[in-house]
């Protein structure tokens, strides 16, 4: 009874909960059994560990802050057949992230270009990699309040730290010029030091409707595309189909 008690205690102490909760059932288990004491051991520190990779998991996962959680194996690649299927799979890999590499997905409204960059976020969340997702305006406004309140150096300490940044709907929104610097002046800090993946709905000739500035815009893309994978996506919007079909089925 003491001896219970004080291995709850220290197991507490260590913040070992699994094996808190699990030590006594499987040593009854491993002595039912004939199994060796470095058995059960084992068996132990693995359900520990896996507890922890869970765990981890899941707070990668809410710092990234997707706004819903999409994967791979849920985007229908018949929607769009000019698609690079495999290219996508072996990104979905992540090894484009140990690269630092950058993915910009060009395409039309409502062809999954968000959800095929939230399953390369999620993937490497996976892998073990810290990601965050922005919209592109939600990242430029960020980027200029911090400006204004004297915390961009904070902020731009916490970008850094993560290995795969995601900029959805570039191009949905110009930016001031303000802005605009601001975006660029992130984007370079980047550049070999930490991957980009981008969606956007204007060829890169439209670019400079963006950034107002066509020397800024150029000197931009040569940043982007210099180690990039560049995937287009054109067809009929997979919302506006999902739509059809549902109505046809009334």
């Amino acid at each position: 009874m003491v001896s219970d008690i004080l291995l709850r205690s220290h197991l507490k102490r260590l913040r070992l909960p699994v094996i808190a909760q699990n030590y006594s059932r499987l040593s009854k288990e491993a002595a039912a059994n004939n199994q060796s004491f470095e058995d059960y051991l084992l068996a132990l520190l693995e359900g520990e560990v896996l507890q922890r990779d869970e765990n981890a998991q899941k707070l990668r996962l809410a710092r990234a802050r997707f706004p819903v959680i999409k994967m791979l194996d849920t985007f229908d690649f018949s929607s769009i057949p000019s698609l690079n299927k495999a290219l996508v799979i072996e990104l979905c890999r992540g090894i484009f992230v140990d690269r630092r590499e950058n993915v910009i997905f060009i395409g039309s409204y409502g062809t999954g270009k968000t959800h095929l960059a939230t399953a390369l976020g999620e993937a490497a969340c996976r892998e073990g990699k810290r990601v965050r997702f922005y919209t592109a305006a939600g990242l430029v406004n960020e980027l200029l309040e911090a400006h204004a309140q004297l915390r961009i150096s904070r902020l731009e300490s916490a970008l850094s730290k993560c290995d795969l940044i995601i900029l959805d709907e570039l191009g949905f929104v110009p930016f001031s010029k303000e802005g605009a610097e601001a975006l660029f002046t992130f984007c370079s800090s980047r550049y070999e030091r930490g991957s980009l993946v981008i969606t956007t709905n204007l060829d890169f000739a439209r670019w400079k409707e963006i950034f107002g500035d066509e020397a800024l815009t150029g000197a931009l893309l040569d940043r982007l595309t210099h180690r990039c994978h560049i995937i287009e996506m054109n067809g009929d919007s997979y919302r506006f189909k999902e739509s059809l079909r549902r109505k046809e089925k009334k």
